[in-house]
């Protein structure tokens, strides 16, 4: 049976455009694969902490210096779990100052693990999730970062995250970008039309 892993990072809630394509996107996929599992990681509402020294040594060998620490470590740990029995992974990823959400971005942390995910070999780095896993990031901007836009340069969003995914094996990768959201509200309406167009238009 497939199972979708489906990560959202917006803080806006239901104001948010990322969560609205992750749910068109998953839905889509569940009419493509009938009867399909979905996990649905909330990082925006129940993020994980960020790493810390105390992360560190617990990853050594040291105990837990709390309880909420032992628990933080133990969510790293599902966090690896869904990325390996995930077959298709939907990501909302809007972008905040040019890059991801440092919620994602501490989602990142937690599953680009040395000896679990990837491992550094004689020929380099090497991913350890099989690349035979779908990919689907649903990417939200408020100014247009494509093609020959003068921000083009600034954008350590999507770039950023395909490379991590890529780094542990994950190279099948698709984006449904809504872009130029904060222009106006044609604009808006236009990148959002687009981008459930782009849905749409996603094979199985």
């Amino acid at each position: 049976m497939t199972t979708i892993l489906q990560i959202d990072s917006s803080i806006l809630g239901a104001n948010s455009v990322s969560r609205l394509l992750t749910a068109e996107i998953v839905a889509h996929q569940l009419e493509l694969h009938p009867g399909a599992t979905v996990v649905h990681r909330d990082l925006g509402a129940d993020p994980a902490l960020h790493l810390s020294g105390l992360h560190l040594a617990a990853f050594q060998g040291a105990s837990p210096e709390s309880a909420e620490l032992g628990a933080d470590i133990a969510r790293g740990g599902q966090y690896i779990e869904d990325l390996f029995a995930a077959d298709i992974m939907v990501i909302g990823a809007p972008m905040y100052n040019f890059t991801i959400p440092s919620q994602l971005k501490v989602w990142i942390d937690r599953v680009l693990v040395a000896g679990r995910t990837f491992r550094y070999t004689a020929n380099g780095p090497e991913g350890l999730v099989p690349n035979s896993k779908k990919v689907i990031i649903a990417s939200a901007r408020g100014g247009i970062y494509t093609g020959d836009s003068p921000a083009a340069s600034l954008d350590f969003q999507e770039s950023y995250l395909k490379a991590a995914l890529a780094f542990i094996g994950l190279t099948d990768v698709a984006i449904v970008r809504a872009e130029g959201l904060a222009i106006s509200e044609d604009a808006k309406a236009a990148a959002l039309a687009n981008a459930k167009a782009s849905i749409k238009a996603l094979a199985a």
